[in-house]
């Protein structure tokens, strides 16, 4: 397993990060681009996004789903890697739980498949989505938000900028007497490579845990998994 998480950040904000995740690929497959945390008059755009991210990571060609049953029909051992985009969270873990698919890319991970999510894409793979339920609204009325699980029972939180900092905290503090919670900044990705996990960037992330929060810094990443 190698799952990239990413708070949100892109190109230079991330370069550290995506250039660990280059040395990962085999050039000679595209990258199955997923951009379904969107609604689907944006996906053209996803596509001009996508094609300029990716000159990040050295890879030329990559192809895109538009539907979570096209994506169903994708043979994952054709691609080096799976790319999971930004959106809306609710709406991206409910096309994900459609067809098969969280199963689908579940076994792709366990069989060393390479992985990358970004913001909405990395908050799926944690504990449970609702987590991010003050920004991300549950329009679809999704009431299984139990994702991947594969942060050791933590949930994931991202884009807690000053504006929205009272609000996302009283809720998380809340939240977290039943849910860990991490925050992750845009600028940061953690790594899970089998058990190890690890993270790349130097913001400060909080957990949120116990109904209390406390800031750490990038060196105490590994104690605070543990």
């Amino acid at each position: 397993m190698k799952l990239y998480l990413c708070g949100g950040g892109s190109g230079k904000q991330i370069i550290g990060a995506l250039s660990r995740f280059s040395k990962e690929l085999d050039r000679t497959k595209p990258i199955l681009y997923i951009p379904l945390a969107l609604e689907k008059e944006r996906y053209d755009g996803c596509y001009e996004w996508f094609s300029e991210e990716i000159k990040n990571i050295r890879v030329e060609k990559f192809d895109m789903v538009r539907s979570s049953l096209e994506l169903s029909k994708k043979d994952f051992n054709n691609y080096c890697a799976i790319f999971i985009g930004g959106g809306n969270t609710f709406k991206l873990l409910d096309e994900i739980k459609q067809y098969g698919n969280y199963e689908k890319i579940l076994d792709y991970l366990k069989k060393d498949g390479v992985v990358f999510g970004g913001s909405a894409g990395a908050i799926i793979f944690g504990n449970n989505i609702n987590s991010c339920l003050l920004d991300d609204k549950n329009n679809i009325g999704l009431k299984d938000t139990y994702g991947f699980n594969l942060l050791k029972d933590y949930s994931i939180l991202c884009h807690l900028k000053r504006k929205n900092l009272k609000k996302n905290c009283k809720y998380l503090e809340e939240y977290s007497k039943e849910n860990i919670v991490i925050y992750l900044p845009e600028e940061n990705v953690i790594i899970i490579e089998d058990s190890k996990i690890s993270m790349i960037g130097n913001k400060r992330y909080m957990i949120f845990d116990n109904g209390k929060y406390v800031w750490h810094h990038f060196a105490n990443v590994k104690r605070d998994f543990n």
